[in-house]
């Protein structure tokens, strides 16, 4: 404990490979009181199209961000100094229905948001993000949004259904949960089924930029005028680990050639510093198409970059 605040495991009092088996093996509790941000597992793969295995990416990154340590050395940022923190389990998904997944998601949500707390979530497939975005909406109102991805979810249905992981953010700005002025998807790349895929999102305002707009270059100036843009809104980020090229991230589920480098990752996530982020997920880790673990290692960074970009975080 320092000054109070809950505190990772550290690898001196425990070695990596003991230890109770948690986002960075911090304390747990059942419910988000007293907390100032929590990391919350959905264990589902059911809203899938493609491979399956994402139900299983929840406990995966909690068992390889046991390497990380508290403070984060580039940044400066020192996320338990400041926050109460700790890894309040998972969602019990109904494995067998997801339209009842779907509502038991947002019931979820609106108890964790009963308190003033940021939930921090570990997917899971990416059908996902629409039930926590309308637990923000009743608490928040619509709000700004990040969207890193290879693909731009936007889909009316998939196999004549509207719950799945290529509709979350139809299914969300049909819902009235975004600020249409204040969206951006970052990295769509691959091919599609229409000419128009990706314009579906600029019909309504967003502001897509894919991944060839990306490539070879820093992200930095990218993230500068997103911020300025979307100034004190509240803000969601949510990150499909497909945004990454498969050279680093393979196992997931719908992998696409020529996608955005980890350092880009980087740059995205600690270019949302500053935001009024209100919640972010990491998603679509499948570890069976994970051999060296690398897609999970990512991802457990990436989920300790967002807790360092949040709100209130002091920096040494």
């Amino acid at each position: 404990m320092s000054d109070g605040f809950n505190q990772p495991l550290g690898g001196n009092t425990m070695p990596r490979f003991g230890g109770p088996a948690t986002m960075m093996r911090l304390p747990t509790q059942d419910t988000a009181a007293g907390l100032d941000a929590c990391f919350i597992g959905i264990p589902m793969d059911i809203g899938a199209s493609n491979r399956p295995g994402t139900r299983l990416g929840p406990r995966q990154i909690r068992d390889e961000s046991r390497m990380i340590r508290p403070y984060n050395m580039a940044t400066g940022a020192a996320p338990f100094d400041s926050l109460q923190v700790a890894d309040i389990g998972d969602v019990a998904i109904n494995t067998f229905d997801l339209k009842k997944s779907v509502d038991i998601i947002t019931n979820h949500y609106r108890e964790v948001l009963k308190h003033d707390v940021i939930p921090l979530t570990l997917g899971g497939d990416h059908t996902l993000t629409w039930p926590i975005l309308r637990a923000m909406r009743e608490k928040h109102g619509p709000v700004a949004l990040i969207h890193v991805d290879a693909h731009s979810d936007t889909n009316e249905h998939m196999f004549g259904e509207k719950e799945a992981h290529g509709c979350p953010f139809r299914r969300a700005w049909e819902d009235d949960c975004l600020l249409n002025d204040k969206v951006y998807q970052i990295g769509l790349r691959g091919s599609g089924y229409t000419a128009e895929d990706f314009d579906w999102g600029r019909d309504k305002g967003w502001t897509v930029t894919p991944a060839e707009a990306c490539w070879h270059k820093s992200l930095t100036p990218l993230m500068e005028k997103i911020r300025a843009e979307i100034g004190d809104a509240p803000v969601y980020l949510s990150y499909d680990i497909d945004s990454l090229d498969p050279a680093f991230a393979p196992g997931t589920g719908t992998v696409e050639v020529g996608g955005l480098t980890t350092i880009q990752g980087l740059e995205i996530i600690r270019g949302c510093s500053g935001l009024n982020l209100i919640g972010c997920d990491l998603v679509e880790v499948s570890p069976p198409y994970d051999p060296a673990g690398n897609t999970a290692v990512i991802a457990a960074n990436y989920l300790f970059e967002m807790l360092c970009a949040l709100p209130g975080v002091k920096r040494r």
